[in-house]
Formats: C-alpha cells, structure tokens, sequence
C-alpha cells in the first residue's frame, strides 16, 4: 500500500478514491485507538476525533466513553443535525453515560462550514452536560470542536 500511495496524485487517482483513502486513515487511526485503548495524548484524540468527523456533510455530537482510567470503552455519535447545527439533549447524553456504564466522557462535535470556532449555544450546551453529568460523578474531560483541518478544545481554553 506504501508504493500505491506514494504514486502521483494523477496516478494515485485512477487506483483508489480519495473515499477509500480517508475510510483505510479511520480504519488505521480506530485500531491504533482501540488496541491502546487509553488516551495517550491530546494529539492522539485529536487526530483521531478529526478523522472521524472532517469529512461528515452534518453536523454529528460523539461521546468517547472512558473508565475510571480513562480507558476508552467505546465511542458513540448520538447526534446528527443540520449543516449548521444539531439539538444536543443532556438527559440523551446522561442515558448514553449510564448504559456506557462510564466513568468520564469527551465531547466531540464538527462544524461542516469547517470553521472550529465554537459558538455561544456550543458553550451553553456543554455547560449543562458538565452539570448533569456532575450530579452522578461524570466527569467531562474535553469538549473538541472539529472544523475543517482546525479542532478547538475546550478544556484547553480553560472552558471545562
């Protein structure tokens, strides 16, 4: 597959379909997560919560769900919207926890207009999951916003 890709793009073309291609990255980027199965670093979920999501034409809001070790357990898109935006309920988002049976989640949503930029209701949203969750000993981690190549991190701006 190396050979096949360091072909020309012209070439690489006529072999395999920027679809495959990005679908074989999310393939690739879910083993090496799952086969860690922990968080090893901000870069790691980034990458990988960006492979997930660039590329959806709507809006999608994923929870990773992780263990008291931040393990992940699984991850689930329990969202979709608009291309401009999605209704996000924290009752949903607490079911989701429970089932899960998680200790501490990350959020993750995309702006298909590939600007990261969080809005204000993307702020008031995460607020009330944070305090939901806070009411049976969930923590959230990280709220990324994907836009674009561009993610913005919550808990990196001091928000969460």
């Amino acid at each position: 597959m190396k050979e096949l890709l360091c072909l020309p793009a012209h070439s690489l073309s006529s072999h395999i379909s920027e679809d495959e291609i990005i679908d074989l990255a999310k393939k690739i980027v879910t083993k090496r997560f799952t086969r860690s199965n922990y968080l090893t670093s901000p870069d790691a979920t980034r990458e990988f919560l960006t492979l997930l999501l660039v590329s959806k034409p709507r809006e999608h809001f994923l929870v990773v769900f992780l263990d008291n070790q931040h393990g992940v357990l699984c991850y689930e898109s329990i969202f979709e919207g608009t291309i401009d935006g999605a209704t996000v309920y924290p009752r949903e988002v607490v079911k989701s926890v429970l089932n899960n049976n998680a200790a501490a989640i990350i959020l993750a949503h995309n702006h298909p207009s590939g600007v990261a930029e969080p809005s204000q209701a993307d702020r008031l949203i995460t607020d009330r999951i944070v305090r939901a969750l806070d009411t049976i000993d969930v923590r959230v981690l990280d709220h990324l916003i994907v836009g674009g190549t561009s993610t913005v991190s919550f808990a990196e701006r001091g928000w969460i």
